[in-house]
């Protein structure tokens, strides 16, 4: 290489080292990517399952272990976080019954039996492994603190404890998919530690309105071994109604609004 040659090149490498040290400079104080605190994922999981105020059409399939099924098909309505009404459209022998959650408290409407009668959530309005808190489920950061956040499988892991001894589960365990921040699967335990029933979350897709979420859930539990439901979601959208719909005084018109 000519003197010539060499007087061109090195300043040329030094621009370049120059230019190198400024990216990795600016990189270096931006500093990593901010991760996910385990109650942000929990937040993203609720306002991705159920975005706000809404209606949506369930049909929840009860399966025997015999293969006999049973299926019923419910309107559902909710508003803010802690506002559920539920109506009864299929089978025929069902149709007109209604359910309302406000917070903890639950009740069943039941056409030509007078007023609405109180219902826990661990029972079941449809029978089979899915309760009254799985049917009319509030956001999971309503009734649960985060405990702990880890990985599991390529997913999020979170422990969730309950707020109060009202809730369904004392323990959730739920795995959740990093880039949809929607769970796969969830874990129920009772205060004991027992493991009361498994959900599986699947067929993440478009239910209506721009929503994707899993539009399946799938529960079996130790208690009712060779019994499963399912939960089939469609129809969503988002749509905000008054509050004196989410009364009692409300339930035998609430057919009305469909």
């Amino acid at each position: 290489m000519s003197r010539k040659t060499r007087r061109v090149v090195a300043p040329m490498r030094k621009r370049s080292f120059l230019a190198l040290g400024l990216i990795l400079g600016l990189l270096l104080a931006a500093g990593p990517a901010q991760a996910l605190t385990g109650v942000q994922i929990l937040e993203r999981v609720d306002r991705n399952l159920e975005p706000g105020d809404l209606e949506m059409y369930r049909k929840i399939i009860n399966i025997e272990p015999d293969g006999k099924k049973k299926e019923f098909v419910l309107w559902f309505l909710r508003k803010d976080k802690d506002k559920i009404v539920t109506l009864f459209v299929a089978p025929a022998s069902e149709e007109g019954r209604a359910t309302l959650r406000l917070g903890d408290n639950m009740w069943l409407y039941i056409p030509n039996v007078g007023k609405p009668i109180r219902i826990t959530s661990m029972q079941s309005v449809v029978g089979g492994v899915f309760n009254n808190a799985d049917i009319m489920r509030l956001d999971y950061s309503v009734e649960y603190n985060v405990t702990s956040l880890g990985e599991d499988q390529g997913q999020h892991l979170l422990d969730l404890k309950a707020k109060t001894g009202a809730v369904a589960y004392d323990r959730l365990k739920m795995w959740v998919l990093k880039k949809e921040l929607v769970p796969t699967k969830i874990e129920c335990y009772a205060a004991t530690g027992m493991l009361i029933k498994t959900i599986h979350f699947k067929e993440v897709q478009d239910v209506g309105d721009g929503v994707v979420r899993p539009a399946v859930m799938d529960t079996d539990s130790p208690l009712y071994r060779g019994y499963r439901s399912i939960m089939i979601s469609a129809k969503l959208k988002k749509r905000s109604l008054p509050d004196e719909v989410f009364t009692l005084n409300y339930l035998p018109r609430v057919k009305g609004l469909r």
